[in-house]
């Protein structure tokens, strides 16, 4: 199964790198396919590349599932939202 995750693009470099920020993990990422992707936006990454850009509050919604969902994991309780 792959995944791919929305990131927030921190900086951009000449070379069609960037650095992301996910929950403060930052990573280098190419930009090649994202050429219009500036600070600030959000990106779909997977495998070290940005796919495209996603809306910011379509991006904060899916990092707060997956938050949910990894806080119902680390818990033991069977659904997200519910305690164990």
């Amino acid at each position: 199964m792959c995944l791919a995750l929305p990131t927030r693009l921190v900086e951009r470099r000449d070379d069609d790198m960037g650095v992301v920020d996910l929950g403060g993990v930052r990573k280098t990422i190419s930009l090649a396919l994202v050429p219009d992707a500036c600070p600030g936006d959000y990106v779909i990454v997977h495998v070290g590349y940005a796919l495209g850009k996603v809306d910011p509050d379509e991006a904060e919604r899916t990092l707060a599932m997956f938050g949910e969902l990894a806080q119902t994991l680390d818990d033991g309780s069977s659904q997200p939202g519910t305690t164990p």
